[in-house]
């Protein structure tokens, strides 16, 4: 029996070579080449081709731009408010949303949540599973309190019979669970692989964009954390969203890494409960620890995710060490943060040179911004020096090389929801100082490390 001829493609682009090779020639990744069986006929009516995208959409004469009318796409709400949100409103009619995250992270739950409850409001939805039986998914709708749940349900991997499906009950949300169980008989490669995901997800884009049926994709992730699949798959739908959290943690956040429909870093904050995921309607208080007293080294921050406002608390932890310090940060950039130590001790004179350093954001939140310098700089401080911060203290500001106190954006909406959440004393930027005093927060605009590191000692 001949051997099945084989070839090497790219989980990155898509691009095929011959022969392994340690970097794509396509595209330049490293160890990315992957062994698939050859299609016959490759290229052949395939929408991986220019051509066969062009199915996509029909042909069109030239336009100006301004002459093509513009109009807001409909959204319809799927009844949970934080997914909403990360959405950019609800569903789109016609969209294709990729969601990603950790085995057993709650994927699965919070989209039959979604589904019964669009259902509810008299949208017919299709729920295709490919990892689970119609018994499992029954079971747990009930563990989640979900009775006489009208959820049409198919448990099907042959992407042909479920397009059949859909096309049979016109449904105006479909679920595939997952992208990576799906295959199609025109290929002959194994569910999951590179050939096997992007086509699949090819043909669930055009039957989206020519039906306006809107359909979510559940992807697997890699041990890295990226979803599984080529690249490729990201930029075909118009949002991917990703579940972040331990799953040792009863919070879960849902963050919009990419959504044409929406704003990009969008966090809807969820609480795995045993009714299923519920939205965190302020969020800021998982972030924040509750002391009974104001303790040292800990400084609050106002951090933007989205257009979300976020309360979250650094805590930084000073102690004496070796002839080689640690430099330790959970939730912050490693490299920023000896970059603080330095600026810290060439423009305000502490220096931590001899000691070891341990910053935190609780509450495993990541901060990318570097509107959290100023708090990381106070907060380290505090413990350095054995003084806790006043209570109802917050401070924001990137920080310079020079010293210098640069401006966070929005900082408007930052000092009202600290003001809202009852903070009293803000250290901020000079040009986020605002115009109008805000009622019950007395902030200290600043334009120096050292003019900040002031204003805290005639505070405490």
């Amino acid at each position: 029996m001949a051997k099945d001829k084989t070839t090497f493609t790219c989980s990155e682009c898509g691009g095929t070579s011959p022969r392994w090779l340690g970097k794509c020639p396509s595209c330049g990744a490293w160890n990315t080449l992957v062994e698939t069986v050859a299609e016959a006929g490759a290229g052949k009516n395939r929408l991986s081709t220019p051509q066969g995208y062009a199915g996509l959409a029909s042909a069109q004469a030239v336009t100006p731009l301004a002459a093509i009318e513009a109009q807001d796409v409909a959204r319809t709400p799927s009844g949970i408010d934080e997914l909403d949100r990360v959405l950019g409103g609800g569903i789109v009619e016609g969209g294709v949303v990729l969601i990603g995250g950790d085995p057993g992270i709650g994927k699965s739950t919070l989209l039959l949540q979604a589904m019964d409850a669009l259902q509810r409001a008299g949208l017919p939805t299709l729920y295709v599973t490919g990892e689970e039986s119609g018994a499992q998914v029954a079971l747990r709708s009930r563990r989640l309190g979900i009775e006489g749940s009208q959820v049409q349900l198919l448990a099907e991997i042959q992407l042909e019979k479920i397009l059949a499906t859909v096309e049979a009950t016109q449904p105006s949300v479909v679920v595939i669970d997952s992208i990576q169980t799906t295959y199609s008989d025109q290929l002959t490669s194994a569910p999951g692989s590179v050939a096997q995901v992007r086509e699949c997800a090819a043909h669930l884009t055009r039957m989206a964009k020519g039906t306006g049926i809107a359909v979510i994709l559940v992807g697997h992730v890699t041990k890295e954390g990226a979803l599984a699949g080529p690249r490729v798959l990201e930029h075909m739908v118009d949002t991917v969203l990703y579940f972040e959290g331990d799953t040792h943690s009863q919070f879960r956040l849902v963050r919009a890494i990419k959504n044409r429909f929406g704003a990009v870093n969008e966090i809807g904050v969820f609480a795995m409960t045993e009714k299923g995921l519920k939205g965190v309607s302020n969020p800021s208080a998982i972030f924040l620890s509750q002391h009974s007293e104001p303790v040292p080294g800990s400084c609050v921050m106002v951090t933007l995710e989205g257009t979300r406002p976020l309360l979250v608390e650094i805590q930084a932890l000073v102690d004496s060490g070796g002839p080689s310090p640690r430099r330790l940060s959970v939730g912050l950039d490693k490299d920023r943060l000896a970059m603080l130590l330095a600026v810290l001790h060439r423009h305000a004179g502490v220096a931590c040179m001899d000691q070891d350093v341990f910053v935190n954001a609780v509450g495993g939140v990541r901060i990318s911004e570097p509107a959290a310098d100023l708090a990381v700089m106070l907060s380290i401080t505090s413990s350095l020096r054995g003084k806790a911060l006043p209570r109802g203290f917050l401070a924001f500001g990137e920080v310079g090389l020079a010293g210098e106190v640069r401006p966070a954006p929005r900082g408007q909406e930052r000092l009202k929801e600290a003001a809202k959440l009852g903070f009293s004393v803000a250290v901020v930027p000079k040009a986020n100082a605002p115009k109008k005093p805000i009622e019950g927060l007395t902030i200290h605009a600043v334009e120096r490390v050292e003019e900040a590191m002031n204003v805290v000692r005639g505070l405490v």
